[in-house]
């Protein structure tokens, strides 16, 4: 029976998981999404595969926990910084600051190495169905900020923020690329964004 550090079996089962995943997320983003199998994260995570089949029965299980715990993270980091604003500039800089901020501490990357990856038809649906969740309350403050064409705006904004978040991914300085990609919004993507 192996040791339980946890006070209860659904703990340690939760613990236990939960480091998978971790794992998962590290073959997945440094050798690709074919890679991550029970066999490659039971080592990576120290753990027999037997023991990884008591928590999922395939690789694509696994890729799917990693899909789901992915964006629940941004997701939650996002709710956080946008708690109790209105005006919707304040959104949107509280938005694209915590986006580059997720991205310095490499959070993006699973989603990043799954955009990229061979998936199966069902897994990229629900990839790309996360990450139009994600980004709903971007375009929800755009919409609400009186831009002359919401959509035009939101893509162009998201290009901005796509290329910034790959800068900051491969190294670039966090704050100055923030301070760039406000710059350029001030200078007439988004109405009344000239005081940010």
């Amino acid at each position: 029976m192996p040791k339980i550090s946890a006070a209860t079996v659904a703990e340690h089962r939760a613990q236990q998981q939960a480091a998978l995943i971790r794992a998962a997320v590290d073959v997945l983003v440094e050798q690709g999404a074919a890679a991550v199998t029970p066999a490659s994260v039971g080592a990576r995570a120290g753990l027999a595969r037997s023991s990884v089949y008591q928590y999922f029965p395939s690789g694509a299980a696994i890729l799917a926990s990693v899909v789901e715990s992915s964006f629940a993270d941004a997701n939650r980091a996002v709710d956080h910084a946008l708690q109790g604003l209105d005006a919707p500039v304040e959104r949107i800089v509280a938005y694209i600051e915590t986006e580059l901020r997720l991205a310095e501490q490499g959070a993006h990357r699973p989603a990043s190495a799954l955009m990229r990856a061979d998936l199966p038809a069902e897994c990229q649906d629900r990839v790309r169905e996360l990450h139009h969740q994600h980004a709903a309350p971007l375009l929800a403050a755009i919409a609400d900020s009186g831009a002359q064409d919401p959509l035009l705006t939101a893509q162009l904004v998201g290009g901005l923020l796509q290329a910034a978040v790959s800068a900051v991914d491969g190294g670039g300085d966090r704050m100055a690329t923030t301070e760039r990609v406000l710059s350029l919004i001030r200078e007439g993507l988004i109405p009344g964004a000239a005081r940010i």
